[in-house]
């Protein structure tokens, strides 16, 4: 038996479907890598938010802290009025200007009276809306 002989027509139609494959393979792995890079950028931006919150807290912990070390006459020193002129809390608020991004300066409420402290620290992440971290405390005299 005689081997079957192929035709120059038949090479060519098989490799030019080998390159339309090669085609589509390219064509799906960039589908893939874009993909990818679509989802790194949405975990970065997921990140640095998980990190303004964690330093929010941190820096409300921070000013509580001060507060709760403080002399207790001082307390109404740390309302917002008053914050920028009390040196312990004027380095609070240089702090939370370095740390969190935006220009949203934070809200310090006093009540001296049972020693009540709301807190309310916002910043801004580029264009994305508003965020705030919110707490209080009880400082027993």
């Amino acid at each position: 038996m005689k081997p079957r002989q192929i035709s120059s027509t038949s090479r060519r139609s098989r490799r030019g479907i080998a390159l339309l494959e090669a085609l589509i393979g390219i064509l799906i792995f960039a589908f893939g890598v874009l993909g990818l890079m679509g989802l790194q950028a949405a975990m970065t931006k997921a990140q640095s938010s998980a990190k303004f919150r964690a330093d929010a807290a941190n820096l409300a912990s921070d000013l509580f802290g001060l507060i709760q070390t403080d002399n207790p006459a001082m307390i109404s020193k740390y309302a917002t009025a008053s914050c920028a002129s009390y040196a312990r809390c004027k380095d609070w608020l240089t702090k939370v200007s370095t740390t969190l991004p935006g220009d949203l300066a934070p809200e310090i409420t006093v009540d001296a009276g049972p020693g009540k402290v709301e807190l309310r620290i916002r910043w801004q992440q580029g264009t994305e809306s508003e965020n705030q971290y919110r707490t209080s405390m009880v400082w027993q005299q």
